[in-house]
């Protein structure tokens, strides 16, 4: 019997300029400013992504047609310091309402005012076969690198108070 090697969890990590509360909304009820719409699974091009406030609240996206396209949902709502997400995205880019692996955001305050967010997705095992796949596209340049550095530009702009 052959021992199975699990992919890592993908790690990404950035410093805003802003207090964990005004991060924890602009990744939160800000996603719309910030997910690129490159980012998107829908057939139609992406017109709003929507992360609802609350545990076992949807993420979800609205297409140009007015369609919806599911990406997964709330886990774990402890603003401002942790949110967990469930994402039922699959390796092929589409949604599997049976998949859930999870991406955990924490935003800690920093000393100078500003906000370490660390963002770790895991349980990609349970991709199945895709597993590798699925960690090379999301640890890839214009994966949750991209990501978070839209997110930061973001979280950033207009933070002084």
């Amino acid at each position: 019997m052959t021992a199975t090697i699990q992919p890592a969890p993908v790690r990404r990590s950035v410093t805003v300029k802003a207090p964990p509360e005004r991060a924890f909304q602009v990744f939160t009820a800000g996603i719309d400013r910030w997910w690129p719409a490159s980012h998107h699974i829908g057939a139609s091009p992406l017109k709003q992504s929507i992360l609802e406030p609350a545990e076992g609240g949807r993420w979800y996206s609205i297409c140009q047609d007015d369609s919806q396209c599911d990406i997964g949902k709330v886990l774990a709502w402890e603003p401002p310091g942790r949110l967990l997400l469930a994402w039922q995205i699959t390796a092929q880019w589409g949604y599997d309402p049976n998949l859930i692996t999870e991406i955990e955001v924490l935003f800690t305050a920093q000393d100078d005012g500003t906000t370490r967010v660390d963002l770790e997705h895991r349980h990609l095992e349970r991709m199945g076969d895709t597993a590798d796949t699925a960690y090379a596209q999301l640890s890839a340049p214009n994966g949750w690198g991209l990501i978070l550095s839209l997110f930061a530009e973001a979280a950033g702009q207009g933070a002084k108070s």
